[in-house]
Parts: C-alpha cells; sequence; structure tokens
C-alpha cells in the first residue's frame, strides 16, 4: 500500500514537472517576444531548461524512471561538473578555430558568467534526455545488423585517428575545423571498449547499433533546437566557418548540422570515459546502479573540485576576451557597449 502511494505521488511530481516546464517554454517565449527580462537576456537557458524539466517528466511516465526523478545524483553529476567542463573544452579549442563567436551579452559579469554556467550545464542533459525519450518511443528497436570484429588491430589507427583529429584543428585550424568532433571518440572508444565499460563498438559488434542511431538523431534534434531558439534570442552565437558559409539554417550552416550527430555521440563517448573513474556508474537506468557502496576518496574529490573550478574561471575570462564581440546593458537596458 505504501509502496502504490509512493508511486502515485511520485507520477504527480513527473505530471508537476511536465506542467512547470510547459508553463516556462511559454513564458520565455511571450516574454522574450516582448523583449520582458530576464527572458529576453537569458532565453535561452529559459527554454533549454523547459525542455529538459518537460521531457525528463514524460521520460518517467512513459517508463517509470527518469534521470531528473529516479537517478537525480546522476543528473546532478551530469550537469555539475561535467557538462559545462564538456563544452568548456571545445570552448576553448574555438579560441584557435575561431568557429563562432556571442553578441549582445550581459555586461555584467557575475550574470555573464552565471549565464555560460546555466547555458552549458544543459548541453549533455539536454542529449542524453532526448536520447532516452526516443528509445522510451521504441525508435530502431527492432534494428539489428551482421555480428561483426572491430576491436583488435583497429584500435592502434583509431589512437592515431583521434590524437590526429584533436590536435590539427589547433595546427590548421582553417581546413580541420571538423575533426575536432570526432576526436574523442576515436581515442577514447577503444578505452571505454578494453576496460568493460558502456561501448557503442561492443554493441557494433554484437549487431546492436540502437544507441549509436538514437545518439546521432538526438544530435540532430539538439542542433536543430539549439540553432532555432538560438537565432531568436538576443544574445546569440555567430558562425563563421571557412568554406560553408553559403546555405544556412537559422545560424548555422546548411552542412553544420552533421556535426550536431557527430557531436552527441561524442559526448556519450567522453561520458562514459569518465564513469570509469567512477567504478563504471553512469547516467543511464542500468549503469547508475552499479556498486552504489563505493565513493570516491574525498581528496579525489576535493582536488578535482579545484581543478575544475580554475578552469572554468580560465575558460570563462578567455570567452569574454577572445569570443565575446559585444556586450549590451544588462537586465535593466538593452543598450549596445562595444
Amino acid at each position: 500500500m505504501r509502496l502504490k502511494s509512493a508511486q502515485i505521488r511520485i507520477k504527480k511530481r513527473a505530471d508537476i514537472q511536465i506542467a512547470l516546464g510547459l508553463v516556462l517554454f511559454a513564458a520565455a517565449e511571450v516574454c522574450m517576444s516582448g523583449r520582458i527580462e530576464p527572458f529576453a537576456s537569458w532565453f535561452y537557458p529559459f527554454v533549454w531548461w523547459s525542455y529538459i524539466l518537460t521531457v525528463d517528466g514524460i521520460i518517467y511516465r512513459l517508463q517509470g524512471n527518469s534521470l531528473i526523478i529516479s537517478r537525480t545524483r546522476e543528473f546532478l553529476m551530469m550537469m555539475i561538473p561535467w557538462s559545462v567542463t564538456f563544452w568548456l573544452l571545445f570552448e576553448m579549442v574555438n579560441l584557435r578555430m575561431e568557429n563562432w563567436y556571442y553578441v549582445k551579452v550581459i555586461d555584467k559579469q557575475a550574470l555573464r558568467w552565471g549565464g555560460y554556467f546555466i547555458s552549458y550545464a544543459t548541453v549533455l542533459p539536454g542529449l542524453f534526455e532526448t536520447t532516452e525519450l526516443l528509445g522510451c518511443l521504441g525508435l530502431y528497436r527492432k534494428v539489428k545488423t551482421r555480428r561483426r570484429v572491430i576491436a583488435g588491430l583497429w584500435f592502434p589507427i583509431f589512437y592515431i585517428m583521434g590524437t590526429v583529429f584533436l590536435l590539427s584543428p589547433l595546427v590548421f585550424p582553417r581546413y580541420c575545423f571538423p575533426l575536432i568532433w570526432t576526436g574523442f571518440t576515436f581515442l577514447l572508444e577503444p578505452v571505454n571498449y578494453i576496460h568493460g565499460n558502456s561501448s557503442l563498438l561492443r554493441e557494433w559488434e554484437e549487431g546492436r547499433p540502437r544507441n549509436f542511431l538514437l545518439l546521432i538523431t538526438a544530435g540532430l534534434l539538439c542542433g536543430l533546437l539549439w540553432e532555432f531558439w538560438n537565432y531568436w534570442s538576443r544574445t546569440k552565437w555567430i558562425y563563421t566557418v571557412p568554406f560553408f558559409d553559403g546555405i544556412r539554417i537559422f545560424e548555422m550552416p546548411l552542412a553544420g548540422f552533421l556535426g550536431f550527430s557527430l557531436f552527441a555521440v561524442e559526448c556519450y563517448v567522453m561520458y562514459n570515459f569518465i564513469s570509469l573513474f567512477r567504478f563504471h556508474r553512469s547516467w543511464d537506468k542500468v549503469n547508475c546502479l552499479l556498486y552504489p557502496q563505493k565513493r570516491l576518496p574525498f581528496k579525489l574529490i576535493l582536488i578535482t573540485s579545484i581543478v575544475v573550478l580554475l578552469f572554468y574561471i580560465a575558460a570563462f575570462q578567455s570567452i569574454d576576451y577572445f569570443t565575446v564581440s559585444s556586450v549590451c546593458l544588462g537586465l535593466s537596458g538593452s543598450g549596445l557597449l562595444q
């Protein structure tokens, strides 16, 4: 009886979460159109967090388990520090590639940095919540492929490709910039495979490409949402991508949408790699339950937290100096300052 009551309460929580997400989304859209603060300056994080809340609630209603409601600790781990950290790695590479820049960001540093943090924290939850939703809807459920051997002799080639793909955009940014969106995949996926972690390579060997297909589809869907909501935002990014500056959908050159699918796969591989240092625990509903009694040493957590915090400060300063093109008066006005 108590279990049934608890389940009813959690379902009501999911319904409230869905309603909250939808109300927040509607408020963000209406207020952004009217340039009403704080929605005008913070439109992007408002709509993305409303999307994440809504999708997570729907997932719970579909399968009785979701990232925010059922795996709250993993959700917080995903958001802080890893979602922000992962995206900041690409922001640092962009200092060399110069593929995008930000315009009309808030002039007040505290608010601006808060905007960076809250926005970048949506990256992994947005991708993985979308992936899980597509899985709940049964997409690619019946897709099977022939079993094959990918491991072994291929791994040294993958390591070389991963290293080259990560370094070449730094050395030849004008010509090799697309390679950054696959470098970590080739470098880290063999490591995940060898150490018995969740591995897309192993799934392909076993004729189970579903996770890979879900990820590339989720990446494309999130990419469309990223670009659609960015297009209507006051504070936004603008691309300066060599050779692909002709046909655009919103702010993104058409060919660039392929990168979103690759990015989703790369984030999945990177997050699986991080889970190696967490006793293989990860965000999905199976792996989040692994070795619950094991805890990381406090000193390791403290040192990691300090390093991550220093990285945030250095990265935010770099974005301010190199990637921000113009700032506007904060939540009290919209005058262009530079």
